[in-house]
């Protein structure tokens, strides 16, 4: 199993689920759900759970809400190295929901992600748990210089570097270190937003991307077609894959993270695009059917059975009928 070193987002997310079709300037009735979340977490949760070693360093404050954040990931057996300000609020997102699970408003308060220099990310100590990974998982949360900073020190150690993207907005704090990531996993907004321009077929993302300065990437769409490439000086690659129908959605908050888990889960066994990326998507659809953004009981085993038992995806563009396989 490998080492991952992540470092991004670690706070609350809280959700608010309606009984009934939202009424403006009324009081609804509804559900709370409160549990930790955050890309880089979400993702390092899944990673830790299908058996690799995971560090965690991600900014807190000294509140009830980054015990929970504490105690998920104590649950998924990470190793937690929190930078924490006992003065400050950790950083948290709030949803209000239909009953479809269709977003109203939301509001993200995560200021203290901005408060974190990359000198804070070098410490000798985080530097020789650089020395010590086999990848290094970050998000989007933190401010560009650190960002930046820390695509900078991976690629001159020589040390794979995977993004969750998390928004439009925050995606493009990577745009000056594209080229250093072998992996960066967004939806097609967060990918319209690194290159001004949106793809008319899946399989289009490579070029686009590329030519942003992309070494590689994961775009997905809902639940359409999955493009997965790489750019790298090895040899161009790419593959794009429909995902089959899933039959109950319960949550899709964490699914693309969880496709993300799984790609990499493959990746650093040295499996295939294609079937790295069925991988992830075997886990994102395993997400997709609980509720919250990770599944507590998820394992190796969890994965393997859904793998088998998956109708395999259909590779994009589809054959036209009569073809040949």
């Amino acid at each position: 199993m490998a080492r991952v070193l992540a470092i991004g987002g670690a706070h609350i997310d809280r959700k608010g689920w309606l009984s009934a079709p939202h009424r403006p300037g009324a009081s609804n009735p509804g559900h709370w759900q409160t549990e930790a979340g955050g890309g880089a977490f979400n993702a390092a949760r899944n990673l830790a759970r299908l058996g690799h070693r995971v560090t965690l360093v991600a900014p807190r404050g000294g509140d009830a809400a980054a015990e929970m954040v504490a105690r998920a990931a104590a649950e998924a057996g990470i190793e937690d190295c929190p930078l924490t300000f006992l003065d400050r609020a950790t950083p948290s997102y709030s949803a209000i929901l239909e009953p479809d699970g269709n977003l109203i408003t939301a509001l993200a308060d995560m200021a203290l992600y901005d408060l974190i220099p990359a000198r804070r990310l070098l410490t000798s100590r985080l530097r020789k748990r650089l020395d010590d990974a086999d990848l290094l998982l970050m998000d989007s949360n933190l401010p560009e210089s650190a960002l930046a900073a820390m695509a900078k020190v991976a690629s001159e150690l020589g040390l794979p570097l995977a993004v969750i993207a998390v928004s439009p907005a925050k995606v493009v704090r990577w745009k000056q270190s594209l080229a250093r990531i072998n992996c960066l996993a967004m939806n097609e907004a967060e990918a319209a937003a690194l290159t001004g321009t949106r793809a008319q077929s899946p399989d289009q993302w490579q070029s686009l991307l590329g030519a942003a300065g992309l070494a590689g990437g994961l775009v997905t769409a809902g639940a359409g077609p999955v493009a997965a490439f790489t750019s790298l000086p090895s040899g161009p690659a790419s593959t794009v894959l429909l995902p089959p129908p899933l039959d109950q959605v319960r949550d899709v908050v964490g699914a693309g993270d969880a496709l993300a888990s799984g790609y990499l889960d493959g990746w650093l066994a040295g499996g295939s695009m294609a079937d790295n990326l069925t991988r992830g998507i075997a886990l994102a659809r395993l997400t997709a059917a609980v509720r919250g953004p990770v599944r507590p009981d998820l394992s190796r085993d969890l994965l393997a059975q859904a793998l088998k038992t998956m109708p395999k995806p259909a590779q994009f563009p589809l054959s036209p009928p009569g073809a040949p396989a």
